[in-house]
């Protein structure tokens, strides 16, 4: 999977919880606009891994749902930050 759409894929889970939604929105400064706005932006996708690799067990829940390893992950948010 491409870094971006692995962003995507994370993103989408980060969101389907009410908390860890609200979480991610608060750490990043984003707001639902802004983030539906910056959707094509790699530094933007990046804060969803970037958010992920900063809270282990979300890391480690995100990477089962996602058929992935929580390696995979950090090396997308790294691709898209390099």
């Amino acid at each position: 999977m491409n870094p971006q759409t692995l962003a995507l894929a994370a993103l989408g889970w980060v969101l389907q919880g009410e908390d860890r939604a609200a979480r991610y929105l608060e750490l990043t400064g984003l707001d639902p606009d802004s983030l539906r706005a910056g959707l094509g932006d790699p530094l933007i996708l990046a804060s969803a891994l970037e958010f992920l690799a900063n809270h282990e067990p979300d890391l480690i829940r995100a990477a089962e749902a996602l058929a992935v390893t929580p390696e995979e992950l950090v090396a997308a948010k790294d691709a898209l930050t390099a």
